[in-house]
């Protein structure tokens, strides 16, 4: 029984290890590739909240509002279903009976990037607000713009304060990457349920999924503690 297990996790062409390796590749590239959009929109979102303009508040506040509200499930179904219909009717506008599919990677990096930049505007907005305004004042003080002091003495305190929150909203990104597995995209899960519904030996490799999970949480919380060194050792050196 234990050798069968062994073949069934071999690389071999009775094994299943090069398609989960394969999916391991998918959902690492699909959250690292997330990672930059989520930071984005969420920064800008964070920005329009704390506006003095009214209408970028309200504007702040419906986003996260609804994409805190939505299942992530949900939000993935809508830019994956949705999108794709929208733009279908779009194009057959301009020519009609042209087929349109939305790749299902970039349907997963768009949805997931939307419900991040969610939470992440949050944690920006707290660390705004961890920010004395003194830092702001000393900055135009000295002759910088709004810009200059937003990127040479806002930021980096910024990126300080923020990292802790923004670490949790990684391992969640990385575990919310299973859920791209229900529009066809071959991440972990997904080829985890294929070798299981072949072979039959669900607990297995659901179970080396479960596996796989824990090590690239593990292997983040080390990086993510390297980084927050790496800035504990800069604001100290200043």
């Amino acid at each position: 029984m234990e050798s069968a297990f062994w073949t069934l996790l071999s690389w071999g062409p009775d094994g299943w290890s090069r398609s989960i390796a394969y999916g391991v590749f998918v959902t690492v590239s699909l959250a690292l590739a997330t990672l930059p959009l989520g930071l984005l929109i969420g920064f800008l979102v964070a920005l329009a909240k704390q506006s003095t303009e009214p209408s970028l508040r309200l504007a702040g506040n419906i986003y996260t509002t609804i994409f805190r509200g939505l299942p992530e499930l949900l939000t993935l179904f809508l830019v994956f279903y949705g999108a794709q219909f929208g733009i279908q009717q779009v194009v057959q506008l301009f020519s009609p009976g042209t087929a349109v599919e939305i790749n299902s990677f970039v349907a997963g990096m768009v949805a997931l990037g939307v419900v991040f930049s969610s939470y992440a505007s949050e944690v920006f907005l707290s660390a705004f607000r961890g920010i004395p305004v003194g830092q702001y004042e000393g900055g135009y003080s000295i002759g910088l713009n709004k810009g200059q002091t937003m990127r040479l003495v806002i930021l980096p305190q910024l990126i300080r304060i923020a990292l802790p929150g923004l670490a949790n909203l990684w391992l969640a990104l990385l575990k919310d990457t299973a859920l791209v597995s229900v529009i066809g995209l071959s991440d972990i899960l997904r080829q985890s349920q294929i070798a299981a519904r072949v072979t039959k030996e669900a607990f297995l490799f659901f179970g080396v999924a479960c596996l796989i999970y824990l090590v690239l949480a593990i292997i983040s919380s080390f990086g993510i503690g390297a980084i927050e060194r790496a800035v504990g050792k800069k604001e100290m050196n200043r």
